[in-house]
């Protein structure tokens, strides 16, 4: 499973438990003053109050952290599903709220009614009615003091709520960060590929043209001295031209010494004339 979708069934768990807290702490408001101890149950309606805000503050900042990660989650699916649990969770919210603002009108009424029977009681006189009064005195004292250290609890937990929200911010923040490095690396990884292989195109196209150097070079030094050769041998036959021209002109060789030896097989030097025919005279 993906870490964002972990962590969003975390989230989902989370406020589950939230959730019955705070239904727990509206039913306890909404009885307070049933139990006829209406000064006793109105010095804690506040720290039960205290108790459901800081449950309404960490459902508030679970669906802070569960949009910051819906939009991170790896399908479209998944996304449109995260999109549909914050709705719903924005209207149980707005339903705990108001269950909430409720409960705390029956609190208040059934207190009124319960201190109204308290007041009868105490004026009532007698012995019974002193002790009493002694012991609501001695419990709104041990009440006042309990209320003034839940209230500084209740201080320290939202301050270390909201140091939790920044942190999840701030991870949020480190997450995302985190993805865009990982993509920046992925495409630096696609570029040194392309660079290794357009490194790999360039060393062989330099092998190449050294190659076709090698090639034209020897190309061109075979042609020229097919040129050179064929250059001499016509300078040959032109200077053996001209000594035969010489020759011919100055009389020491003739044209049938130059035919005969242009003829091929032996020479036909010393051969005897044919002998003159001889005819019978009768």
């Amino acid at each position: 499973m993906d870490e964002v979708t972990q962590a969003v069934e975390n989230l989902k768990k989370e406020w589950s438990q939230a959730v019955s807290q705070l239904e727990e702490s509206i039913a306890t408001i909404k009885s307070c003053g049933k139990t006829g101890k209406g000064t006793e149950e109105a010095n804690s309606l506040p720290r039960l109050n205290g108790s459901a805000q800081d449950a309404l503050q960490l459902l508030k900042s679970l669906q802070f952290r569960l949009d910051l990660l819906a939009q991170q989650l790896p399908t479209f699916e998944e996304v449109q599903s995260g999109q549909a649990t914050l709705e719903s969770w924005d209207e149980q919210y707005k339903k705990l709220r108001a269950s909430l603002r409720n409960a705390n009108l029956q609190a208040k009424e059934n207190i009124r009614k319960a201190a109204q029977e308290e007041r009868e009681l105490l004026l009532g006189g007698g012995e019974e009615s002193t002790i009493r009064r002694r012991n609501l005195q001695t419990k709104a004292g041990m009440t006042s003091a309990a209320e003034s250290i839940t209230e500084s609890l209740r201080r320290s937990r939202q301050m270390m709520v909201q140091e939790v929200e920044r942190s999840a911010s701030t991870l949020a923040t480190f997450d995302e960060s985190t993805s865009v490095l990982r993509k920046a690396e992925g495409e630096y990884q696609g570029h040194r590929s392309l660079l290794m292989r357009t490194r790999g195109l360039l060393s062989t196209m330099q092998r190449q043209d050294v190659l076709d150097r090698v090639i034209l070079t020897a190309g061109f030094i075979i042609f020229s001295l097919a040129v050179l050769y064929v250059v001499s041998r016509r300078i040959g036959l032109l200077t053996l031209q001209r000594k035969l021209a010489d020759a011919v002109r100055s009389g020491s060789l003739s044209a049938e010494d130059i035919v005969a030896k242009a003829q091929p097989g032996p020479a036909a030097t010393n051969v005897p004339a044919p002998a003159p025919p001889i005819y019978d005279e009768l």
